[in-house]
């Protein structure tokens, strides 16, 4: 399949034209365990079946192990003229062929996308109608990556804005198309976010919060969309870009923007707190886990937080993707995720 800049222009029209035929998430049990993207398999068919077994929305996985074109900046540059994906992470730039007004192609019919393909049609095989979830990586990542790659900024970030847009938009078409009564729950996956303060980024922190809300806006009409950072990114600017869910490691950090958690949760916003770490030492303790949430949560209720907003608006995750661990670490990660999750339906 791939999808063209005209394509994308009609469906969006359809789209808007036909919003109310948009499967909408709705409410979900309070601790509603999913996941953040990859996962260690090594077969689609078993990373499909580990996604829908494991998780109560089930996460649409990546599999970097299997194949490097799953990685997400591989994922991310496919259809970009002049830029190519090496084995190994690594980025080949022809910068006289990148176009930053060139149309992206974006075909989910090759490796980077097999575990995609795979889920979707196991998923609409089985008649599965509930929301499913799936990341994708935003444009200051992936801008970053195309500095680094050798492109100059203001380059790197046109071409990385445009790109994510065309596949975002793709890869939500395919879901629908597979799955037309699965709400989707959209995460733009944006790790270097969490440097955006930092001297000497090469982007200032208006221009990647608008990038980032654009992103979401490309579709926003047919999902609920969100941003996730695995650092400790400045949670004001990831509110900033407008998402309706915010994915993060719940950090006893956080416990110091209370104010700006109390008025996203109040506008409905909706918070995925990544309970179980997945670097450094693995601690799947459910106590330790619920222990260090509830801590978080009662200095933010200390600070003006409505705890049954905190309760009822809260999802929970692994810190980030699960793809450089084992699958049986994997699935004592997702124990423990649920775990805390049905610590959450209870507390209060």
């Amino acid at each position: 399949m791939v999808i063209s800049e005209v394509d994308r222009g009609a469906a969006a029209l359809s789209g808007r034209s036909l919003a109310r035929g948009v499967p909408r998430l709705g409410d979900l049990p309070p601790g509603t365990a999913t996941g953040v993207g990859s996962l260690p398999h090594r077969s689609a068919g078993e990373a499909v079946r580990f996604a829908l077994q494991e998780y109560d929305v089930p996460a649409i996985p990546s599999l970097p192990r299997r194949s490097p074109a799953e990685s997400m900046i591989a994922q991310a540059v496919v259809g970009i003229n002049g830029v190519t994906a090496g084995q190994y992470g690594s980025l080949a730039v022809d910068a006289r062929s990148v176009d930053p007004c060139a149309p992206v192609l974006t075909d989910l019919s090759g490796d980077g996308f097999r575990s995609l393909r795979s889920f979707l049609h196991r998923a609409a095989s089985s008649g599965f109608e509930g929301p499913v979830k799936w990341q994708f990586v935003g444009p200051v990542t992936l801008g970053v990556a195309l500095t680094r790659a050798g492109l100059r900024d203001e380059l790197a970030f046109a071409v990385a804005a445009r790109a994510v847009r065309s596949h975002v938009s793709a890869v939500s078409a395919a879901v629908a198309s597979a799955l037309p009564q699965s709400p989707q729950i959209i995460v733009i996956d944006e790790p270097w976010m969490g440097g955006l303060m930092d001297p000497g980024f090469p982007i200032a922190p208006d221009p990647a919060i608008d990038m980032l809300s654009s992103a979401m806006a490309s579709v926003s009409g047919v999902a609920t969309v969100g941003v996730h950072c695995c650092g400790r990114a400045d949670l004001a600017s990831l509110i900033a870009a407008g998402p309706d869910l915010v994915s993060i490691p719940a950090h006893p950090s956080l416990s110091s923007v209370s104010g700006y958690v109390a008025s996203f949760l109040a506008d409905g916003g909706r918070i995925a707190w990544g309970v179980v770490p997945t670097d450094g030492p693995m601690f799947l303790s459910v106590e330790r886990s619920w222990r260090a949430l509830r801590q978080l949560w009662d200095a933010m209720v200390e600070r003006g937080v409505d705890p049954e907003l905190l309760r009822d608006r809260s999802l929970v995750t692994p810190h980030c993707g699960l793809g450089m661990h084992t699958p049986t670490v994997a699935e004592r990660v997702c124990e423990t995720s649920r775990a805390v999750g049905r610590r959450i339906a209870d507390w209060g």
